[in-house]
């Protein structure tokens, strides 16, 4: 009977753990063809990837786009390139919460975070959250620079 019940657990554990990964593959999917899409300007495409009421939050501050804003600021341009390096998943039900660490010809190494959403249509983005990955030896140099920028716009 115990051996029974050791048996049926470890199925259960087995099948659950290839449900997550097979469920983590395809939120790697959708991720890939994101980035794919937007070096390709495939804008319908790379829109279709995210939720009707998810959000970009880009690296300025006031940087905060609904889907509409972020089309309009999208669209005209030829795409933006940022290849993968690393990706960490972290399924929790129906969502799963991500971080990866880009490179871009411009900015180096960023960092990409947010969260997808299993929806009827599969995993869709619901948050992308891009931001300069600073290294701390410059953080305080960094963090200067940013708050004189900050006071000389707010005294103009």
């Amino acid at each position: 009977m115990i051996r029974k019940a050791l048996v049926l657990a470890a199925l259960l554990v087995s099948s659950q753990s290839m449900a997550g990964e097979h469920e983590q593959q395809q939120a790697n999917q959708v991720l890939d063809a994101l980035h794919q899409h937007a070096a390709n300007a495939n804008w319908d495409a790379y829109f279709s990837l995210y939720t009707q009421d998810a959000v970009f939050l880009g690296t300025d501050a006031s940087e905060r786009w609904g889907m509409g804003e972020f089309r309009q600021y999208a669209s005209p341009t030829q795409g933006w390139r940022y290849e993968p390096r690393r990706r960490d998943l972290v399924e929790h039900g129906d969502t799963i919460m991500f971080d990866e660490l880009l490179y871009n010809e411009k900015y180096g190494i960023t960092r990409g975070s947010g969260a997808l959403v299993k929806t009827a249509d599969g995993w869709r983005i619901l948050q992308y959250h891009l931001s300069f990955a600073v290294p701390n030896d410059v953080s305080k140099d960094i963090a200067r620079q940013i708050m004189a920028f900050e006071a000389k716009s707010k005294a103009q």
